[in-house]
Parts: structure tokens; C-alpha cells; sequence
């Protein structure tokens, strides 16, 4: 009897960490906040025991409480956790040296960005040191599906239900435009770009291994300083600089 019981709370317990991981991947770039009765209504869960899970995962650090009252949005623990993942990767380790060559040479901020469950997470940042203003990025953000680094990686994403499903999420109008963009980045070393509206620029390009794109390597700096124009001189650093990565990676027969 002792036997079953244990196999019975054991059972439980699975089932409760699923129903917490379901909860947790219903965040994402156009999700940083919800419900819980949202959530409830997405997982097909009641609300009470919906909202004690959430509340327990505020407690754990895995959600915190969002601007808007009664949401929840992703914790530090799950920031931490997801940046210390994705920088065990192989990439995250060959990579400093050349962010540190790409930023001395350019000046700018240099980001490289893995691709989480749902989209690109800050991994790295290498910033000039000798500038008196710096822009930035938090390691373990998640960018918007309208970054420079998410394009390049939807670009090369060779699964296209998945790049479908994802861009099925954005207004028709925005969606054409990203996905035209897009075409005309996949199968080349073109970079990617996007202005944030604040005057804010980033550019990416894509960092290959053997099975294909890996990561993305971003330039981050103020409208004047990073002109939106993929024939500069600071666009041909940035292509070279993911060239000779993906080299390292060994992926050069995706360059």
C-alpha cells in the first residue's frame, strides 16, 4: 500500500512540474505578461489552480509580478537559469575573442544571441570601454520578433512551419514586411537590420556550426553612429567577424 501511495504522489508531482512548464512557455517576446486566467484559458486549466501555480512560481523566482495588476512575467531565476543554459553552448566560449576584436574595431557594442525556445536570448555583450556613452544589452533578454538577430535567425531557420508559426502572431501588414525581409536575407551573408524607434540601431549576421545557423552576432549603437546601411564598412566587419566564428564552429560549408 506504501508502494502505490509513493507511486501516486510521485505521479503528482510529475505532473505538477509539467503543468508549470506549460505555464512558463507561454512567455515569449509578444507574451512578456499575462493572466493567470489567461494562462488558464490557453492550457485549458482551471483558474484557482492555475493562479496557485503561479503564485508558487513567483515564489521559486521562476515569474515575478508584472507592471499591470494581476499578471505575472518571467522572474530573475528563469533569466538566470535560461542565460546559464545557453551559455554552456560551444559557441558562447569561442566567441569573446572576436566580439572583442569586432567591438575595438568598430567602436560599438557587440551582442551575441542564441535562439531560446521562442526566440533570440542576449548570451554575450562586449561594450567599448572608452566611450563616455554606451549602448547596451542585459545579458538573458529576449529580443523582440522584430530584432535584427531574430530576422537573421528566422532567415536561416530551416524549419519554415516554425518561422510560420511564429510570424503568425505579428498584424498582417507587419508580417508581409518581415517576412519579404526575410527572403531577401535567407541563403546569403547578408546582415539584418532594425531601428527601434528611440534611435536606437542594431545590424546582425548569422554564425554557423555543422548543422546550420547557431547564433547571431549583433552591432548595437545610437542612429548616428551605426547608420542603417549593409554596404559600410561597419557591415563588412560585422560579416567577417560571423564568417570567421562560423569557421571556428565549422561551419563553413554554410558559408
Amino acid at each position: 500500500m506504501a508502494e502505490k501511495d509513493d507511486e501516486s504522489r510521485s505521479s503528482g508531482e510529475i505532473q505538477a512540474v509539467d503543468r508549470a512548464a506549460q505555464i512558463l512557455r507561454l512567455f515569449g517576446p509578444e507574451t512578456p505578461e499575462l493572466t493567470a486566467g489567461d494562462a488558464a484559458e490557453r492550457l485549458g486549466l482551471n483558474r484557482t489552480t492555475t493562479y496557485r501555480y503561479c503564485t508558487s512560481l513567483v515564489t521559486s523566482g521562476l515569474l515575478e509580478r508584472g507592471s499591470a495588476p494581476g499578471t505575472f512575467a518571467p522572474g530573475v531565476l528563469l533569466l538566470q537559469l535560461g542565460a546559464f543554459a545557453l551559455g554552456r553552448r560551444k559557441v558562447v566560449d569561442l566567441a569573446p575573442s572576436f566580439m572583442r576584436e569586432l567591438c575595438s574595431t568598430t567602436g560599438l557594442t557587440a551582442v551575441l544571441s542564441l535562439w531560446g525556445s521562442t526566440g533570440p536570448i542576449v548570451s554575450r555583450v562586449e561594450e567599448d570601454a572608452t566611450r563616455t556613452v554606451l549602448v547596451t544589452v542585459r545579458v538573458g533578454t529576449q529580443l523582440s520578433l522584430t530584432a535584427a538577430q531574430t530576422k537573421i535567425f528566422l532567415a536561416h531557420m530551416p524549419d519554415q512551419l516554425r518561422v510560420d508559426r511564429l510570424l503568425g502572431s505579428l498584424p498582417t501588414v507587419e508580417r508581409d514586411a518581415l517576412t519579404n525581409e526575410i527572403r531577401g536575407i535567407a541563403g546569403t551573408d547578408k546582415v539584418a537590420m532594425s531601428p527601434d524607434g528611440f534611435g536606437i540601431h542594431a545590424m546582425a549576421a548569422p554564425v554557423f556550426d555543422e548543422y546550420g545557423i547557431c547564433a547571431a552576432v549583433a552591432l548595437v549603437a545610437t542612429d548616428d553612429l551605426l547608420p542603417l546601411d549593409a554596404d559600410s564598412a561597419t557591415a563588412r566587419h560585422l560579416r567577417s567577424t560571423a564568417a570567421a566564428l562560423s569557421q571556428a564552429m565549422g561551419g563553413d560549408k554554410h558559408l
